[in-house]
């Protein structure tokens, strides 16, 4: 019993529970889920540089790399996306199982970007300089979502918004379009041909 007592009196006042404040209590709050995924896709991001043969600085990608790196994430998707030439081709629930490849949903590669591109700016990155926001990342990405509308027979229309009621379309206008021979050719190749 005399343990216990002197245990109470000889109490450090600096981690006494009465002389704290209550707002020292609350733990600092934790990150939300989107900041979480868009640490662990940026420190994926710098992990594949890193092992990118020779390896490479973030000062020296560029889109070519970011469009390297999507392609490599291919190899983990969980999208079935068929080819031009299978049965299955543009219908949004095929019958029976086919051999096409499984691949990233455009929505997850549009999404990954989005984060890629707050982390960078993040990081000391110019918003102008962004690897992630290249002229052919967009290209590749808008390439992306219509051959899996196509190839999965579902729509990536633009949602409308609600304005006083009355709906509007958000658009946006047209970029100026390229030779079907030219547009994509480069950048799609791979992705049709099951690079993994």
């Amino acid at each position: 019993m005399d343990l216990i007592s002197q245990n109470h009196q000889s109490r450090n006042p600096n981690t006494s529970l009465s002389t704290q404040t209550p707002s020292s209590f609350s733990p600092p709050p934790s990150p939300s889920r989107y900041e979480n995924q868009k640490r662990r896709d940026w420190n994926t991001f710098c992990q594949y540089l890193r092992n990118h043969h020779p390896p490479l600085s973030l000062a020296s990608c560029s889109g070519a790399h970011v469009l390297d790196f999507l392609r490599y994430l291919d190899q983990f998707g969980k999208t079935k996306v068929h080819h031009q030439n299978c049965a299955f081709f543009g219908l949004p629930n095929p019958p029976a199982p086919c051999p096409c490849p499984l691949r990233q949903a455009w929505g997850s590669l549009d999404a990954l970007i989005g984060r890629l591109r707050a982390a960078y700016e993040e990081n000391g990155g110019a918003p102008e300089s962004s690897p992630f926001g290249s002229r052919s990342v967009r290209i590749f990405l808008r390439e992306v979502r219509d051959f899996q509308a196509k190839s999965r027979g579902v729509s990536y229309e633009k949602k409308r918004k609600r304005v006083n009621n009355k709906q509007i379309t958000q658009s946006q206008p047209p970029l100026p379009q390229q030779p079907q021979q030219e547009q994509g050719q480069s950048m799609m190749a791979n992705y049709h041909h099951g690079a993994t």
